[in-house]
C-alpha cells in the first residue's frame, strides 16, 4: 500500500475507495420535435430529450442576443455545458415555447427607450432618466464607447453598469430634445 492511500477505519484497515467523476456526454444530434421544457418545481428548470435522456437543470440562452435574438436557442446543462441549440424559435412546440420565451424575456430584461429625460455626463459616465416601455426608468452607463452598441442604422442599445439593456429602435422616431441629450453622450 502506497503512502497516498488512507485505510478507511470502518472498512476492516482496507484502503477508502476513490470517487470516480461521471463523465456526462451529450447527443450530438437533436431532433427539435423531441424537446421538452418545463417546470418541475415551479422554480426548477427541466428538459427532456424524448426516448433519450431528461436533464434536471438547464439554462436557456441565447447565442446570438443582439444580432439574431430569435435563432440559435442554446439549451445548457447544470455546468453551463450546450446540451442542444435550436436554430429557430419556430421550431419549438407550442408549450416548449411558451416556457423558453418566458426564460429567455427573464434572462435578457431590456427596456424600450420611448424618450431621453435627462443625460448627465460625468468624468466617461453617464446617467440617465429615460421613458420606457416598463416604466421610467433611471441608469448610469460608463464608458459609453465600449457599452453602446449600434445595430444598424439608428439603432442604439445601451447596456448600464448593472448589465440591464436599453433598447432605441430608431433614434429618429425620439422627439428632438431626446435625440439631442443622446447626441450629447454619443
Amino acid at each position: 500500500m502506497t503512502e497516498s492511500t488512507a485505510l478507511d477505519p470502518k472498512a476492516n484497515g482496507h484502503p477508502k475507495p476513490t470517487p470516480m467523476p461521471i463523465t456526462v456526454t451529450h447527443p450530438e444530434k437533436v431532433e427539435v420535435a423531441k424537446l421538452r421544457l418545463f417546470r418541475e418545481p415551479a422554480w426548477v428548470l427541466r428538459l427532456t430529450i424524448e426516448e433519450d435522456r431528461s436533464y434536471l437543470k438547464v439554462k436557456v440562452v441565447r447565442a446570438a442576443p443582439l444580432s439574431h435574438p430569435d435563432q440559435y436557442i442554446s439549451f445548457l446543462d447544470g455546468k453551463d455545458e450546450e446540451v442542444c441549440m435550436v436554430d429557430e424559435l419556430k421550431e419549438l412546440d407550442p408549450q416548449t415555447l411558451k416556457v423558453v420565451t418566458e426564460e429567455l424575456d427573464r434572462r435578457y430584461l431590456t427596456a424600450v427607450v420611448e424618450s431621453v429625460h435627462s443625460v448627465r455626463n460625468e468624468f466617461g459616465t453617464s446617467y440617465w432618466d429615460v421613458a420606457t416601455s416598463r416604466g421610467r426608468r433611471e441608469f448610469v452607463v460608463q464608458n459609453v464607447a465600449e457599452n453602446a452598441q449600434w445595430l444598424g442604422g439608428r439603432r442604439l442599445l445601451l447596456v448600464d453598469v448593472d448589465g440591464n439593456r436599453f433598447d432605441f429602435p430608431d433614434l429618429d422616431l425620439l422627439d428632438k430634445r431626446s435625440q439631442g441629450f443622446v447626441e450629447e453622450v454619443l
